[in-house]
């Protein structure tokens, strides 16, 4: 009678344990919806908590935001097909990379004045700026490589072929640039002085890897792709340290510093939070309800709030879903 008393007390706190964890919840919720002007497509956006600025690519043009409020400070307009949004706050410079021209835009972040139009590759996608080898990094899409821009100069000076369709690039802040591989399952690795690359990862039941991110004190890798997994790689030798369910459509992640919480943002309206607990192990917290659509994001990392573009869609047969006129916006998601 004592032994069944205790067993069924053990399999008690199993049981009551694991609904527990079922039951995570992590307190992040909608804060805000800021309607923003215009009604096509969109891709990345940034968050520069400096200037309580949000810069979002949006067809044409980059909407800037009021981080706080939401208000519309300005429209950097002549961005053909712009995808992304680099800032590099000692120079007081801004990036845009314009997919449909093979351009990068140069602009003041005080004015919003254009200074100059940078040939890049075609049609450069993500964009970001490396602290470490302070140099900016376009990776084109179509012409399957990377141009590294000196921002001092503003130019041009090295192109690194990549071998396949990159997309969202990361440093490691030590000299080293990962960038996703998407039509080969790899993750890319070059030098940020020789230009040169050092590592190709393959990627082992994943596939089609979009956003990235990662953590530079553990040298882990996050990479998320389309058929549902976020794989986090060891950024130093390339084992598969583990692979967690994200939502459906992922197209960003992105990792809290501070909260050891990667994001993952999936287009079919969901928002996967992922607990580092240590360097080879993690947790999924919650899949935290966004709306459809809001695939992209851009985490701030003083006051940890998550931003989502998205618009509400109309369903297409055969196609993809039509955007509904006048409800672009961006979610503010937080605690």
């Amino acid at each position: 009678m004592k032994k069944t008393a205790t067993l069924a007390l053990i399999l008690f706190n199993i049981c009551a344990g694991t609904a527990l964890q079922a039951q995570t919840k992590t307190g992040i919720h909608l804060l805000h919806s800021h309607k923003v002007s215009g009604d096509e497509g969109w891709d990345y956006l940034l968050a520069d908590h400096t200037q309580n600025k949000l810069y979002v690519a949006h067809g044409s043009q980059v909407n800037i935001l009021n981080e706080t409020t939401g208000a519309p400070i300005a429209i950097l307009q002549n961005t053909p097909g712009v995808h992304g949004i680099a800032i590099v706050s000692t120079l007081k410079k801004g990036y845009t990379s314009n997919g449909r021209t093979g351009e990068c835009t140069v602009f003041d972040i005080s004015t919003n004045a254009v200074l100059k139009k940078i040939k890049v590759g075609e049609n450069p996608d993500a964009i970001f700026y490396d602290d470490f080898s302070k140099k900016i990094f376009v990776f084109n899409g179509h012409s399957l490589n990377a141009s590294v821009i000196d921002p001092v100069k503003d130019e041009v000076i090295a192109t690194i072929p990549l071998g396949g369709k990159p997309e969202t690039g990361v440093s490691d802040g030590k000299g080293n640039i990962y960038v996703n591989l998407e039509d080969k399952n790899e993750v890319v690795a070059f030098d940020a002085h020789t230009f040169k690359v050092t590592k190709r990862y393959k990627l082992e039941g994943g596939d089609e890897p979009s956003g990235l991110a990662i953590d530079r004190v553990t040298s882990r890798l996050f990479v998320g792709c389309s058929n549902k997994v976020l794989q986090v790689l060891d950024a130093v030798t390339g084992k598969k340290i583990s692979s967690l369910p994200i939502g459906e459509g992922s197209d960003g992640v992105a990792f809290d510093p501070q909260l050891k919480l990667i994001y993952s943002a999936n287009g079919e309206g969901t928002l996967t939070v992922i607990k580092e607990v240590s360097a080879n192990k993690f947790v999924l917290l919650e899949h935290v309800k966004t709306q459809k659509g809001a695939r992209t994001l851009a985490l701030d990392y003083n006051n940890h709030q998550i931003f989502l573009p998205t618009a509400d869609l109309k369903p297409v047969e055969g196609k993809r879903p039509d955007r509904i006129p006048g409800t672009f916006r961006v979610l503010a998601y937080g605690k």
